[in-house]
């Protein structure tokens, strides 16, 4: 669903940036594609054989469905994107209603593998804090599911569209970034998501000389969220423990 301001704007009318900036402009999304496979790749290399294919004991079977569910959602960010590179804005938007379904999906998959998850984790694996945990993953849902809903609310305004889109799917990183031990033993895996933001950002600044009014919005409140989940998991508030541990329990 990931669109552009030629999506809407006839290429005659259009303002033409040239030169480097140029490039940045076109390709910018498209190359936001591939970098969110390879940062996939990166992280989930490290725990995929271990904790899936050739798990011990064996992984509930929800998750295979999550991570093909998840991994979808990746390959059609980076087909819609070629999609518009290539100027096919008929398919595209065709092939957005897809997104809308397989976004609706991933919010509730999301959500129930957590828990799945939290009590294998607890009762099969042993693991402590687990329960606490719940409050990153359900708090990415709270994230991917509004940001994705006012994409399409916004569809026929491609500048907010598309960035929207883009920072929907950056929320999602945090579980490959969060593969890596040290990232997670730090909690910094928000951390690097952000900073894949923060790129939308300095394209804004490259092209348009100005910070677009989605990324104004929704990082700093993305910061604030992703802060409070990190107290609700790493500080464990008495109340959050008790709810979190009756659901697991």
């Amino acid at each position: 669903m990931a669109s552009t301001s030629q999506a809407t704007i006839p290429r005659s009318s259009a303002h033409t940036i040239t030169g480097r900036n140029g490039l940045i402009d076109k390709y910018f999304y498209f190359f936001a594609s591939l970098l969110f496979a390879a940062i996939v790749i990166w992280g989930f290399h490290y725990t995929v054989n271990d904790n899936l294919f050739h798990a011990s004991p064996p992984r509930p079977m929800l998750l295979w469905f999550h991570g093909a569910a998840f991994s979808s959602w990746i390959l059609f960010y980076f087909f819609q994107s070629a999609l518009v590179r290539t100027h096919n804005v008929k398919w595209h938007r065709f092939f957005g209603w897809f997104g809308v379904a397989l976004a609706s999906v991933m919010v509730v998959l999301g959500s129930i593998i957590a828990v799945v998850m939290a009590r294998f984790d607890w009762f099969t694996l042993h693991l402590p804090g687990t329960d606490v945990f719940l409050s990153v993953p359900w708090g990415d849902m709270l994230e991917f599911g509004p940001l994705v809903a006012l994409a399409i609310l916004w569809r026929k305004r491609p500048e907010f569209h598309r960035r929207l889109l883009f920072i929907a799917t950056c929320c999602l990183l945090d579980a490959p970034f969060g593969r890596s031990d040290y990232l997670y033993d730090h909690s910094l895996f928000y951390a690097c998501l952000d900073g894949v933001i923060l790129l939308g950002v300095v394209r804004d600044l490259l092209v348009n000389r100005s910070v677009h009014i989605v990324y104004r919005v929704a990082l700093p409140a993305l910061i604030v969220w992703q802060a409070a989940m990190i107290y609700l998991w790493r500080g464990a508030p008495a109340w959050w423990h008790t709810f979190t541990s009756r659901i697991v329990a």
